[in-house]
């Protein structure tokens, strides 16, 4: 495989059970107009994957310098993302998923838009989401507003950021905090990022993103469970990611201790905004309807959860069972 050296770029292509769509997620990387560093790595995966990987680079002799590994053992994306950042050379980090295809100028726009940005620590884009087989379905889909910082997530309340499919940022993310704690890496990298500075979601879809019914997401929200237990794991789910993010923003803000008081009050509130959730949901889940009501109070008192929280509170007029709940 080549060799070259100081790419600016680390792409860091990650792949799970994507024997199917791995060999045309490595030729858009490949793709890139920028050289880079090309890291492809396999989550240990019960199916060949890595083996498929490997075959397809062998003998790879092109810009970028190219590597193939595979964890030692199934680790969950931010474990596995944790131990490419650490191994990663380039300033910044582009991660690319085995079921994805990013388009050839990915790498050139996020390159372009980070060098015009120096305040900038994440970045993602639009994205045009494609089906299994690869055929469009929506366009030009927005998770994030085109700029963000902190006050952002306080003001607007919602728990959503940078799709991590679309998601670069500069190494200090990393290399300031430490190994990500939790599953939600892309929640965890942003608002990371938005503690060091500011982040962008560019205009220009970069990524063809695909649905895939068995992807983290799906899981996470049970889009595909229709069991009466569908609620219930749901909220389980959430109630530990929300959790794992407010922990690991929280040690951030502690190795951060030249952030501003102005900037450390808005870091707090987010993390605040992520228990409250957590809290919320483990009470509808759990606990008498009586001890759902300080989570909807503390809710009503940020202005950003105001309304959600004015919802929950409308739920303790209706039976558990409608949730798919007992008692």
């Amino acid at each position: 495989m080549s060799t070259s050296p100081d790419f600016a770029v680390s792409v860091l292509l990650i792949a799970y059970r994507a024997s199917d769509t791995i060999v045309a997620a490595i030729d858009a990387a490949l793709a890139q107009t920028v050289p880079c560093e090309i890291i492809v790595s396999d989550d240990c995966s019960p199916d060949d994957t890595f083996a498929v990987a490997q075959r397809h680079l062998a003998g790879y002799a092109g810009p970028h310098r190219v590597s193939v590994r595979q964890c030692a053992q199934n680790c969950g994306v931010s474990a596995h993302l944790s131990e490419l950042f650490a191994l990663a050379q380039g300033r910044i980090f582009v991660i690319m998923a085995g079921d994805d295809l990013a388009r050839p100028q990915r790498v050139a726009a996020t390159l372009a838009a980070f060098d015009a940005n120096p305040d900038v620590y994440a970045l993602g884009s639009v994205v045009d989401e494609i089906d299994l087989q690869g055929r469009p379905l929506r366009q030009g889909v927005r998770h994030m507003p085109a700029q963000f910082g902190l006050d952002y997530f306080v003001r607007a309340g919602k728990l959503v950021t940078l799709l991590g499919a679309s998601l670069a940022l500069r190494r200090e993310v990393f290399e300031r905090f430490g190994p990500l704690r939790g599953s939600a890496e892309d929640n965890i990298l942003t608002v990371r990022a938005a503690l060091l500075g500011r982040g962008l979601c560019l205009d220009q879809a970069l990524i063809d993103y695909r649905q895939n019914p068995e992807g983290l997401g799906s899981w996470l929200f049970a889009r595909h469970d229709e069991t009466p237990q569908r609620f219930r794991r749901r909220y389980e789910r959430t109630v530990r990611m929300y959790r794992d993010v407010a922990d690991d923003i929280e040690a951030a803000i502690t190795r951060l201790p030249e952030l501003s008081p102005p900037r450390r009050a808005l870091a707090q509130r987010v993390v605040r905004l992520y228990r409250i959730e957590a809290d919320a949901r483990s009470a509808i889940l759990d606990r008498p309807r009586r001890e759902w009501l300080g989570p909807i109070w503390r809710g009503l008192r940020e202005p950003g959860l105001r309304r959600k929280s004015a919802e929950r509170a409308l739920k303790l007029l209706l039976p558990r069972r409608w949730f798919g709940l007992r008692g």
